[in-house]
């Protein structure tokens, strides 16, 4: 079993969801009372949210860097980054680490592809809705991301950064998601990317009408599968 590294905390409540998914598949793959092989570091998100906002990404990249080699240092065989927004910095994290990234939104796209879809709607935080890093890696796997309007994509950010990461669940919250999903369907979308890891403590295939990809659980999935790959059951 390779040793998973996740770099969390942003925010907790996403890496809470990360650890027990992680532990659920394990068990639901090798049975008994098997667990998976974890280190994890979890960052103030306080701190990274205020770089965020002041847009000092390159500090923030640093913060990652910094993390990224401890987790090398400890022996992870590779490293999950257990938020979509914080993989803008995916390559300055990974400067001069020489364990991989499973990068989140490449096992996205794997998986919208092998479901022939193409034409996913996005919602997620602003800075991965509107800037290029994230929707750029989608379409180099053969996805165009569908984006909310603006007045929609500032309600799934508030929401996001007000409440999700607080772990605070609303029903008038649940309803505005679904609406925004619903809206993204009628411009096309034929499927739904919760493109934040905490946007599935909101939507789910039940709510929504199109295939619903969570890159929380998708990245779980395949993080397990890279873990496990010489010793699950043929």
């Amino acid at each position: 079993m390779k040793t998973i590294g996740i770099l969390g905390g942003m925010s907790a409540a996403s890496t809470q969801i990360y650890y027990r998914e992680l532990c659920n598949r394990t068990r639901q793959i090798l049975g008994g009372l098997h667990s998976p092989e974890l280190l994890i570091r979890s960052l103030d998100f306080a701190r990274i949210e205020a770089l965020q906002v002041s847009g000092k990404w390159e500090e923030a990249g640093e913060i990652l860097n910094t993390e990224a080699k401890a987790l090398e240092r400890a022996n992870a065989d590779f490293i999950v980054l257990a938020t979509n927004t914080m993989h803008k910095l995916a390559e300055q994290m990974m400067h001069g680490v020489s364990i991989p990234l499973l990068h989140i939104a490449d096992a996205t796209a794997s998986r919208i592809k092998l479901e022939g879809l193409h034409s996913p709607g996005l919602m997620a935080t602003a800075f991965t809705m509107e800037q290029s890093f994230y929707t750029d890696r989608l379409v180099a796997a053969g996805v165009t991301a569908i984006i909310p309007e603006t007045r929609d994509r500032s309600e799934t950010h508030r929401i996001i950064y007000e409440e999700l990461c607080c772990d605070v669940v609303t029903k008038q919250s649940e309803e505005a998601y679904v609406a925004i999903a619903q809206r993204l369907v009628d411009r096309g979308a034929d499927c739904l990317i919760l493109g934040c890891t905490e946007v599935g403590m909101l939507l789910n295939q039940e709510n929504v009408s199109v295939p619903v990809f969570d890159t929380t659980l998708i990245h779980c999935d395949v993080a397990i599968a890279m873990a496990l790959d010489d010793q699950v059951p043929s």
